[in-house]
């Protein structure tokens, strides 16, 4: 009987897991080390935002110009270059001593990182075509990636105590190194024939897009969200978008070839892909706050107290292939939502009882990394095989530049959310005659965990308060979000995605 997987297959999927494993980690194991960050680099709240967004931000620029380039010049060279882009890349972050310099390090380290991603998915596509050995694939897929996101709190807060912030960064260089030996002997190449010219005008107008969005969210308080800088700055970000769709209209070959949304399972599923970076992935950045500051743990106990969320986007992901191949994903996607947003609500729920522990987080942190689980790898199985194999890298690239632009936007967005209810918590009890720009200051220093002493005229108890209120607005936001994408993603399915398979 003939193994499901080959040798070469092996050694490829080796390849492709250990590109998501460092992907990951570089996501989820920043926000343990950014106190460490803003201690020694001197980084106030916007600037650890922006070590976390450039990376993202970058992801999203790349995606689409490098699903191009991977059909056009091949899939194995790309990914090649992106690895050890991102091993050089890894290794600046880890020797500067500069918030500035890492912020730029950081975007191009995502934009290294997104193109090794997008060459990722489209090489498992191509070289895992059949049923058994691409759920096979995809679902070790899943479960790597959720290593990398899971565990990231614990090994970049670990790594912090055992060594120093910045082998967080320079731990990816032998990572890389390792990765690319993998991918030479074993990636197969692949490209679309048909693929010709790169969509110039498309990368640029969807990049100037996603940016001037996120910077809006980040910064418009600060600039006056009424002020005509910040009109200007989500102007062109409207500008941008709208030339953006003129422009792969008026395309002979766009990156973005939008008759792929008449594809029912591609378009549902890429609901999906959007639903998880507006609820699960960002509120990854933030609950490590809530665990330190709102609930006094080090940062030991608060990357342990994580796992109840991440542990189970590693054990659900084979099932949920399974599930999906027995129920089609145009059930499991939408139920995997609607379990996130329920998670959401009684992490909500857990924070406010008296006497607030990781115990009360317990069921929604459990409910949340289960619907993560569900929906992750179907998704991703779904988008990718829902088009001809020839198009795998646009397709991967639709994706992923959904989840990236969601994901991106929404760190901003949970971050002004968490801000604002901060301050509104603070405002109602502060004396009237509080001056609103010292109030924003102490919130973002709140919202970020640094305000280790209370003000002259408040106590410890009203900003613990203001945390709390704060990050309920934030939970009730990913909760709410995430089953208006699960309903939205349950119509576009249709009644083509339900049922069972054929056996």
């Amino acid at each position: 009987m003939r193994p499901p997987l080959t040798r070469q297959s092996t050694i490829a999927l080796a390849a492709t897991c250990l590109s998501s494993l460092m992907f990951g980690l570089e996501i989820s194991s920043i926000p343990a080390i950014l106190p460490t960050l803003e201690h020694v680099l001197h980084a106030d709240f916007k600037q650890l935002q922006w070590i976390m967004n450039a990376y993202t931000i970058a992801v999203t620029t790349v995606l689409m110009a490098t699903g191009t380039l991977a059909d056009r010049y091949g899939r194995k060279r790309i990914f090649l270059i992106s690895i050890a882009a991102f091993g050089i890349t890894s290794l600046i972050c880890g020797l500067t001593d500069s918030v500035a310099v890492l912020i730029v390090a950081r975007f191009l380290q995502g934009a290294s990182g997104g193109a090794m991603l997008i060459s990722q998915f489209a090489i498992l596509s191509h070289q895992f075509r059949e049923g058994r050995e691409r759920a096979i694939a995809f679902g070790w897929w899943g479960v790597i990636s959720g290593i990398g996101l899971g565990f990231g709190p614990i090994i970049g807060g670990a790594i912090v105590l055992v060594s120093s912030w910045d082998w967080v960064f320079l731990i990816h260089v032998p990572l890389a190194v390792a990765t690319l030996l993998l991918a030479v002997s074993g990636v197969q190449e692949s490209r679309d024939p048909e693929a010709r010219s790169l969509d110039i005008a498309g990368i640029v107008t969807l990049s100037l897009s996603v940016f001037c969005l996120a910077f809006f969210i980040t910064q418009g308080p600060d600039l006056g969200v009424a002020s005509p800088t910040a009109i200007a700055i989500i102007g062109a970000s409207f500008a941008s978008f709208i030339a953006f769709v003129i422009a792969e209209r008026i395309s002979p070959r766009p990156m973005f070839d939008f008759s792929v949304f008449r594809i029912r399972n591609f378009s549902g599923a890429l609901l999906g892909s959007m639903a998880m970076n507006f609820s699960f992935w960002p509120f990854m950045i933030y609950l490590p706050i809530y665990f330190q500051a709102g609930l006094g743990y080090d940062s030991v106990t608060a990357g342990l107290s994580l796992l109840a969320y991440t542990l189970p986007t590693l054990v659900v992901p084979p099932v949920a292939e399974r599930l999906a191949l027995r129920y089609r994903p145009g059930l499991v996607i939408p139920i995997g939502l609607f379990t996130i947003g329920l998670g959401f609500i009684l992490m909500k729920a857990g924070s406010i009882v008296e006497h607030a522990s990781w115990l009360t987080m317990l069921p929604g942190c459990v409910f949340a990394g289960v619907g993560l689980g569900l929906t992750n790898t179907p998704v991703t199985n779904t988008t990718t095989g829902s088009v001809p194999g020839d198009r795998a890298g646009m397709a991967s690239g639709i994706d992923m530049s959904a989840r990236m632009i969601s994901l991106a936007v929404n760190i901003a967005m949970m971050g002004f959310i968490l801000v604002e209810g901060v301050q509104s918590s603070l405002g109602k009890r502060l004396p009237n005659g509080a001056v609103a720009a010292p109030l924003r200051s102490l919130a973002e220093r709140i919202a970020a965990g640094t305000a280790i002493t209370p003000g002259p005229d408040m106590s410890g108890a009203i900003m613990h308060q203001a945390l709390v209120e704060g990050f309920g607005w934030v939970m009730l936001y990913g909760g709410i979000g995430v089953w208006l994408l699960a309903g939205i993603s349950f119509m576009i399915f249709g009644a083509g995605g339900f049922g069972r398979t054929s056996r």
